[in-house]
């Protein structure tokens, strides 16, 4: 097994893992997933489900803080930051989950109540789109999640007020899709970490709400989610570069679902 050692980014060590390269320190040798389950038969729940790769197994994960659906997030190789999203009502809870333990704690709160957000991020910080707060309002508002000291401040604001977006990015830019302004919109911004700085992204060739997104190092797959569901498209962050991607093979009614992907290939479901 090749050593690596140095400073990679999060998305080499995707891919590196995908192809059995990386050498894992975890324990028993494990790489995993953490998912929130979020609206189930009761609606709201407090579950979380440890995806061990290796044989495909699943289990038990650490319990949120509060049952809750409708959130987002964004993590590095250590911990994953869980913005709970509506626990009965809107919430500023975020929760810090580290991998190793399956060790749930308070995170950083968000600076509003909100849901129905999207998140992307790097190994140093995460980029918070609330979404929509309080009422029926939607919001330009970001929040820099700083995972050292779990330190909240102002983001880069969107370009517009908006809902059920999602995003992609890489170790030096996310592409957010808005989602649904007063309808569903094609607008993408391209947000820079360093410095915070938002600009105009590659636009969806179609507008779409509901959606998701995952990528690697060099491009991001975005699912345009309802109405144009199964329709794809592939975003190469050098150029801001929007392309067909291959469609989905079932068409979602409503288009919520959700992506994940290793750096070799991806899943939008």
């Amino acid at each position: 097994m090749p050593s690596y050692s140095g400073i990679w980014t999060l998305s080499q060590q995707f891919q590196a893992v995908g192809q059995g390269l990386w050498p894992v320190n975890g324990p028993f040798g494990e790489t995993f997933a953490i998912f929130a389950l979020g609206c189930t038969g009761a609606c709201y729940s407090t579950t979380r489900e440890k995806y061990t790769y290796s044989g495909d197994v699943v289990s038990a994960g650490g319990a949120a803080t509060a049952a809750s659906a409708y959130g987002s997030a964004a993590g590095n190789s250590t911990t994953g930051i869980f913005a709970l999203g509506c626990t009965g009502s809107i919430s500023t809870t975020r929760n810090k989950y580290t991998y190793s333990g399956c060790v749930v704690a308070a995170g950083g709160a968000a600076t509003a109540e909100s849901r129905y957000g999207s998140a992307a991020g790097n190994s140093t910080v995460g980029i918070f789109a609330l979404g929509q707060a309080t009422g029926a309002s939607r919001s330009s508002t970001r929040n820099k999640y700083t995972y050292a000291g779990d330190v909240v401040s102002a983001g880069g604001a969107a370009t517009l007020g908006s809902r059920y977006g999602s995003a992609a990015g890489n170790s030096t830019v996310g592409i957010f899709a808005l989602g649904c302004a007063s309808g569903c919109l094609n607008i993408r911004n391209k947000y820079t970490y360093s410095g915070c700085v938002v600009a105009a992204g590659g636009a969806a060739s179609v507008c779409g709400a509901y959606g998701s997104a995952a990528g690697n190092s060099t491009v991001g797959i975005f699912a345009i989610g309802y109405p144009a569901s199964g329709v794809r498209e592939k975003y190469t962050y050098s150029g801001c570069v929007v392309a067909a991607g291959g469609a989905a093979i079932t068409s979602p009614a409503r288009g919520q679902g959700s992506a994940a992907s290793n750096g070799t290939s991806g899943v939008n479901i």
